[in-house]
């Protein structure tokens, strides 16, 4: 046997534990980096969903704003998304009061999440993923029907 076999014993070992952690890592962010983000992404749909529930249940478009606004804090909260989130209230076909007829209120939810793990690069800040949501809710579905018995 020669002095060269002999020398090579249990590299092999280290190589594969090499390449075993080089491979590793990154996937592991992936996967941690995939489940940041699904959460960020279900938590800003159920914030649009509880802030057009909340604008819809205001008695005016002032009160709703600032319902929605709160009820979208929360949610995203609940979730632990820690971002503040940007919300949106448009309405059909009354765009001056979305409190009048049969208006439909849409509302949108937009946020980010920081990726896990990555520094922040040239002073921009940790990298983000943005996310955005919608909810469409005719006014008066949440409204409830005074003078019926």
């Amino acid at each position: 046997m020669s002095s060269r076999a002999r020398d090579e014993r249990g590299s092999a070992l280290v190589e594969i534990t090499w390449v075993g952690i080089l491979l590793l890592v990154p996937l592991l962010w992936i996967v941690v980096s995939v489940f940041e983000v699904q959460s960020g992404a279900f938590g800003t749909s159920g914030a649009a969903r509880a802030a057009a529930r909340a604008y819809a249940l205001a008695p005016n478009d002032v009160v709703g704003e600032q319902r929605a606004e709160a009820a979208a804090r929360q949610v995203l909260a609940d979730q632990g998304v820690d971002a503040r989130p940007v919300v949106r209230v448009s309405c059909t076909p009354y765009p001056a009061d979305c409190h009048s007829g049969t208006s439909v209120i849409t509302v949108r939810v937009a946020t980010d999440v920081t990726l896990p793990l990555l520094p922040d690069f040239f002073g921009g800040g940790a990298p983000r993923f943005a996310l955005d949501a919608a909810h469409t809710v005719p006014i008066g579905q949440f409204q409830e029907v005074t003078g019926a018995h």
